[in-house]
């Protein structure tokens, strides 16, 4: 990209608490921002390397800003170099380890010159993203370094003898579930934009548990439903996850995902002695134990217009 055709828009450097491998692991595989950066929604990469966030903007919107992005750790690039665009919105990250637990984090935000990209995001909407975004990294380090303890993540599939259409539109309709499914006792939904959704709802658990959380959903006609909870349970830290509709050549195949951060302080609401070990089979049962409840209904509902 050459210097006549950008403009810096924003610097900002920090130094963050923790390795820069895991500094740099957290800023290149945008996957990950989900779970550990609170503001971000969902993300999606395309063909041509240019990302789309969708991230709060206070309670009850969600901003959806696109960028190009590059990683380079101690002059190395990670993550490529982005194709000049005119008109878009570019971050440079630049890491440097500091020590062995403490890393120095650059974020140059450049644009190019006036041009299409203009008309696919908003700088400012990118530009508050982004410096939410950079607020959270010494938390997101944290929270990611004990992955391996806290963390869960899980699928389950089931396969629907019908259209994504019908499937997708009972699992879109989360206004409808109380009527519906049995664990939901109450829920109270926003749309402030069509496939933008806020909900608080309250549920219970197989063992007879009440939760009431808020969520805030990414609804992307017919092919996934993105959901986060942003007030959560008391044993959770964070918790995301998605509905994946795949067509085969039968029906499609629809998929529940759950990703789930324990709260190590909140152990003993499971019990005295209770352990990380025995909270992660407690969710994985509880929550797929709901997931295949909301899967078998929008089967049945698929399956029913469909004459299956």
């Amino acid at each position: 990209m050459s210097s006549s055709a950008r403009t810096d828009v924003a610097l900002r450097e920090r130094e963050i608490d923790g390795p820069a491998a895991i500094v740099a692991e957290l800023l290149t595989d945008v996957a990950l921002w989900p779970q550990f950066i609170p503001s971000v929604v969902h993300t999606e990469r395309d063909a041509d390397g240019r990302l789309t966030v969708w991230s709060l903007a206070g309670e009850d919107r969600v901003r959806k800003w696109q960028i190009r992005q590059t990683v380079t750790v101690g002059g190395n690039a990670t993550d490529g170099e982005p194709t000049p665009e005119p008109g878009a919105v570019t971050v440079e990250w630049r890491i440097a380890s500091l020590a062995a637990e403490r890393t120095r984090v650059e974020m140059r935000v450049v644009r190019t010159g006036p041009g299409a990209a203009d008309e696919e995001t908003d700088p400012a909407e990118a530009q508050e993203g982004l410096d939410v975004l950079f607020g959270s990294l010494d938390e997101a380090t944290r929270a990611r370094a004990e992955l391996p303890r806290l963390v869960l993540s899980f699928e389950d599939p089931l396969f629907v003898a019908g259209r994504a259409e019908d499937a997708y539109q009972m699992l879109y309709e989360a206004d409808k579930w109380p009527e519906r499914i049995e664990h939901v006792r109450r829920l109270e939904m926003i749309e402030p934009e069509p496939g933008i959704q806020f909900f608080d709802m309250e549920t219970t658990t197989p063992d007879g548990a009440a939760h009431t959380t808020r969520s805030v959903r990414v609804c992307l006609p017919h092919r996934l439903i993105v959901y986060k909870q942003i007030k959560l349970p008391v044993l959770l830290d964070a918790h995301t996850g998605h509905w994946r509709f795949s067509p085969t050549e039968e029906g499609l195949i629809v998929a529940a995902r759950h990703t789930v951060t324990v709260k190590p302080s909140a152990l003993e609401v499971l019990g005295p002695g209770t352990t990380v070990a025995d909270a992660r089979r407690y969710l994985r049962r509880v929550l797929s134990a709901n997931s295949m409840k909301n899967l078998y209904l929008a089967k049945t509902y698929a399956e029913e217009r469909a004459g299956g």
